[in-house]
C-alpha cells in the first residue's frame, strides 16, 4: 500500500509538471515578439500613439503587492478586452509582468498591439519588463508616478500614462493608479473601477518588514476614493 501510495505521488508530480511546462510554453507562444524600448518624452509617446490610429485601453491597478485573486483579476481584464476589436484598440499597462502586468498575455492572446509606459526608476532598480509587451516608453522621473509632492499635478510618467489613454480600467491598485484615475477624471477621460484586494501576504509582509501593525485593509487606495 505504501509503494502505491508512493507510486500516486509521483505520478502526480510529473502529471503537475507536464501542465506546468505546458502553460509556460503556451506563454512563450502568446509572446513570441521583439519589444521596442525607448527613452521618450510625452510628446514622443504622444506622436507614437497618434499614429497608430487605435484607441488607447489602458489598465492599472497593483503592480509589485499584487493580487489575493488573481484569476478573478484575469477573469475580469478579459471581460473588459472582450468589449474592444484589436484592431482597433491599443492595450497599455505599466510594462512590468507583475500584478496587472499580467495582463498583458491576455491581450497578446486577442490581438493586441501591447504598449507599456514606466518611470526610468523602473531601469535604475532594473526592473523586467513583461515579455508581452511590443513597446516599452522610459519616461524621465524621480518617481514611480501619481501626484508629485505636495500637490495635485502628475508626475512625468503618469501625465504619460493619462493624456494618452482613450479609456482608463483599474482593478484594484494603490496610491498611483489613485492619482491617474482621479487626474483621468478631472479631465473628462472614460474611467472605471473595478474593486480588488492587494495579496493579504505580501501586505503583512510588507508592514512587517517596516515594523509597522498587521493590515486589516487590502482594498487599496484607489478603492478608498472610487
Amino acid at each position: 500500500m505504501k509503494f502505491k501510495l508512493h507510486q500516486t505521488v509521483q505520478f502526480w508530480f510529473i502529471a503537475v509538471g507536464i501542465i506546468s511546462l505546458w502553460i509556460v510554453s503556451l506563454s512563450v507562444a502568446a509572446c513570441e515578439l521583439v519589444t521596442t524600448v525607448k527613452d521618450a518624452t510625452t510628446d514622443e509617446i504622444k506622436t507614437f500613439f497618434k499614429n497608430e490610429k487605435k484607441d488607447v485601453v489602458t489598465f492599472v491597478g497593483y503592480s509589485g503587492a499584487e493580487y489575493e485573486d488573481k484569476a478573478a483579476m484575469l477573469e475580469a481584464a478579459g471581460r473588459i478586452m472582450d468589449e474592444f476589436d484589436s484592431s482597433s484598440a491599443i492595450v497599455n499597462i505599466g510594462a512590468t509582468p507583475e500584478g496587472i502586468g499580467a495582463v498583458y498575455e491576455l491581450a497578446k492572446r486577442r490581438g493586441f498591439t501591447t504598449t507599456g509606459i514606466v518611470s526610468t526608476q523602473a531601469k535604475a532598480y532594473q526592473a523586467e519588463l513583461s515579455p508581452c509587451v511590443d513597446h516599452v516608453f522610459y519616461v524621465e522621473d524621480a518617481s514611480w508616478g501619481g501626484f508629485l509632492e505636495g500637490g495635485s499635478r502628475l508626475s512625468p510618467t503618469s501625465t504619460a500614462m493619462v493624456e494618452n489613454s482613450d479609456v482608463l480600467i483599474a482593478i484594484g491598485g494603490g496610491v498611483v493608479g489613485r492619482d491617474e484615475l482621479i487626474a483621468a477624471k478631472r479631465s473628462g477621460k472614460e474611467v472605471h473601477f473595478i474593486p480588488a484586494d492587494m495579496n493579504h501576504q505580501k501586505a503583512r509582509e510588507k508592514a512587517k518588514k517596516k515594523g509597522l501593525p498587521e493590515p486589516t485593509y487590502f482594498g487599496g487606495a484607489a478603492n478608498e476614493v472610487f
